[in-house]
């Protein structure tokens, strides 16, 4: 999972440095207001990536006595601080930008190059979504991509997810903007595109937020996740029922905590060695539960 976000991350790091040195360019070059917006969001996107590789490193980080439970939920604040730069630096300046030049209008130059310079942006931000899909894929197989935007864990994934739409969606938008200022003469459509790359921005940020401060606040595994592992122990014929479980998604990491009544009451040695069965086995067939809490009792 963490070497599925990794690649993800890269594909989208190189895609936009790319982009954002041909964007520059001709937004130099044409004068263009939703270029220039599209430049400035493809910068940010790169710094995006920038704070997303340094979550993930400090989430390897060992567990310590400050923090018993590693350092897993690190990556949720670097994605947090994500959205937050989304919202600003790409959102908010867009749509300064755009109505700047909707005050003051300023016609485009070397319409062409704008227009060639954004298919071949579409071109590699379409390659990061497809990677991005494609790691998605590798841990849901079914289910559409907002079903997975909601109900992920892997914020890295998520963040992602919903640049590389955004990135798509926006460049689509300027190329309209660019082509219906070329057709009309009228550079309020470069503007008014500007505005709306802005507002398309600000959506995914907020929309990011809202998911990652479910993570940071203390969300459970997945519904599937979570159901399997109940599944698994429940069946586990040293448990005799399963009373209650927790678990708590902590970065890329599980924390499991169970309570259950089990099926050896006679010997307290018996007892604790199937406790201990149960608690390998669980780690064997779900690699990412790191802590286990297991309380036998004869009462719910």
């Amino acid at each position: 999972m963490a070497q599925g976000s990794l690649r993800a991350v890269l594909y989208a790091l190189g895609a936009n440095f790319g982009i954002f040195v041909a964007k520059s360019i001709a937004a130099a070059l044409t004068g263009s207001s939703a270029m220039l917006a599209e430049a400035i969001h493809s910068f940010a996107d790169c710094g995006n990536q920038g704070l997303l590789l340094r979550g993930m490193s400090e989430s390897k980080r060992k567990p310590d006595r400050e923090h018993p439970l590693g350092y897993g939920k690190v990556v949720y604040f670097w994605a947090f601080l994500v959205a937050v730069l989304l919202f600003t630096v790409g959102g908010a300046f867009s749509i300064y930008e755009g109505t700047h030049k909707l005050l003051e209008p300023e016609p485009i130059s070397k319409p062409g190059l704008a227009i060639g310079v954004l298919v071949v942006a579409i071109v590699l931000e379409a390659f990061s979504l497809y990677g991005c899909i494609r790691e998605i894929r590798k841990i849901a197989p079914t289910g559409s991509l907002w079903h997975f935007f909601r109900h992920a864990r892997e914020s890295e994934l998520v963040v992602v997810l919903g640049e590389d739409i955004a990135a798509l969606a926006g460049l689509v938008v300027a190329l309209a903007a660019v082509v219906l200022t070329l057709v009309s003469a009228n550079p309020v459509f470069d503007a008014a595109g500007s505005i709306v790359v802005g507002v398309l921005l600000i959506v995914v940020a907020v929309l990011l937020a809202i998911e990652i401060k479910a993570m940071i606040t203390g969300q459970s595994a997945s519904p599937l996740t979570d159901e399997a592992i109940r599944r698994f122990i429940s069946g586990r014929p040293e448990v005799a029922e399963l009373y209650n479980m927790i678990t708590l998604q902590l970065g890329n990491e599980l924390l499991l905590a169970v309570k259950a009544r089990m099926s050896e009451s006679q010997s307290a040695t018996a007892l604790l060695d199937d406790v201990n069965r149960v608690e390998a086995a669980v780690k064997q067939a779900f690699p990412m539960v790191e802590w286990v809490f297991f309380e036998a009792d004869d009462r719910a």
